[in-house]
């Protein structure tokens, strides 16, 4: 039989052209999130049942999302693509996608990091590592995953604009702002629909304060980066918050109920960003009406997940922000059992999360001393349950309320100047 390669040169055991076709065209909107990655891997299926990276593909997409939905589906494209013949690379991404199923996100961040070695141009490994990386907060190798492989990723080559842009929000996780910003740009002049870089020049602007550059960058060409798109929601998020931080309340409830708060989505990571943005408004006693019944109506069946403690957080933002008292307790007591498990997840609940989401719920019942004394004792080392800097940095922004509100003029004010000497003179 003829060896079929993929667009990089790599062989793809069982295909056939007509589901390479369709492979590769999925693997690019899912390089720039957009489309419907998960249609065309479905269809790479049924063009050719036997080809193991189309069923691998499948399950990144269900696991990529941190959703407690996708687990059963990946593992049976899993199940489905364990009994074929693979390539060495092939089996080390299925090896990986077990490790991750299994909660084991370390280990699986490993197996991809050792077949990024091999293979410096699967860019799907790259792909799911880079996404590995973020939701465990593994800021340096988000930034250094990327690295490695960066000189085999020569001008010209597809699915450059991926890696430029994967590695501009590396760099920005690592501080390095002015080679961030000119990666990102540049992926962004490479391909005007890749999301991923869209959002990693938003986070240099977000850190940097420059948020009127930031309005800017995003308003430029905003259909590139929103028409169906999966991360049009997060990117309206980051355009949200450069509005808040310049005090305009009526764009930020615009944006909100445009697309970040949208009643239909039951997707976490979009869910995430709602009760970020509902909680940074709650943190400024501003009235949000009825959004937070909405939402919350949303987290509720998440509440006994137990599989990623970030999601806790917000999900408890949510319940804390509706007075879903029973909610709040079902997620307490259902963190309880998690970290007990057997998965990183135990270990991310230890290190931040629990503690964390405890502290949302003592500021929704008043005890801000209780609050603000938790959140000090885990704001140093967040990042260990994952996110962003500029995610996590609504810990710090609860924290210096929950010391206000508890008289502690003093703390509130030191950190208050900690964040004006943390950001660049240069203001937006």
């Amino acid at each position: 039989m003829m060896r079929i390669n993929d667009i990089q040169g790599y062989a793809l055991s069982g295909a056939n052209g007509a589901a390479v076709d369709a492979y590769e065209q999925a693997s690019h909107e899912f390089r720039c999130f957009t489309g419907d990655p998960l249609a065309g891997a479905q269809q790479a299926i049924a063009l050719s049942p036997d080809m193991p990276m189309a069923h691998a593909l499948v399950a990144w997409l269900n696991l990529l999302g941190t959703d407690p939905a996708g687990i059963e589906p990946a593992r049976h494209a899993l199940a489905q693509a364990s009994r074929l013949p693979a390539t060495e690379r092939e089996a080390l991404h299925l090896k990986a996608i077990g490790q991750l199923i299994d909660g084991h996100w370390h280990a699986c961040g490993r197996t991809l990091e050792d077949l990024s070695i091999g293979w410096p141009l699967d860019t799907l490994a790259l792909q799911a590592g880079h996404q590995v990386d973020f939701f465990t907060g593994h800021s340096r190798m988000l930034r250094d995953r990327i690295a490695r492989a960066l000189p085999h990723w020569q001008s010209g080559r597809p699915g450059r604009h991926a890696v430029l842009g994967m590695f501009a929000f590396g760099l920005e996780e690592m501080g390095d702002y002015a080679q961030a910003e000119r990666l990102g740009r540049e992926a962004v002049e490479l391909e005007r629909r890749d999301g991923w870089a869209w959002h990693a020049v938003s986070h240099v602007l977000e850190m940097q304060g420059r948020r009127q550059e930031g309005i800017a960058w995003l308003q430029s060409d905003d259909s590139a980066w929103s028409d169906r798109s999966f991360l049009v929601v997060h990117n309206t998020w980051h355009l949200a918050l450069f509005h808040l931080e310049l005090g305009d309340t009526a764009q930020v409830m615009a944006l909100m109920d445009r697309c970040i708060v949208a009643a239909s989505s039951a997707v976490v990571v979009e869910m995430i960003d709602a009760s970020s943005l509902l909680w940074r408004l709650h943190l400024r006693g501003i009235d949000v009406g009825t959004r937070w019944q909405a939402l919350a109506e949303r987290w509720a069946p998440l509440a006994e997940a137990g599989n990623y403690a970030f999601n806790d957080m917000h999900a408890m933002m949510a319940f804390v922000g509706a007075h879903r008292h029973d909610d709040a307790q079902r997620l307490l007591a259902s963190q309880l059992r998690a970290v007990h498990g057997a998965g990183d997840n135990a270990g991310f609940l230890r290190d931040v999360g629990c503690e964390a989401t405890q502290a949302i719920a003592d500021f929704g019942a008043g005890r801000y001393g209780l609050c603000a004394d938790r959140l000090r004792s885990v704001r140093s080392h967040a990042h260990r349950f994952g996110g962003s800097h500029a995610q996590r940095d609504l810990i710090d922004q609860t924290l210096i309320v929950a010391a206000e509100r508890d008289g502690q003029v003093s703390l509130a004010q030191a950190l208050r100047n900690e964040r004006t000497r943390a950001l660049p003179i240069k203001q937006g």
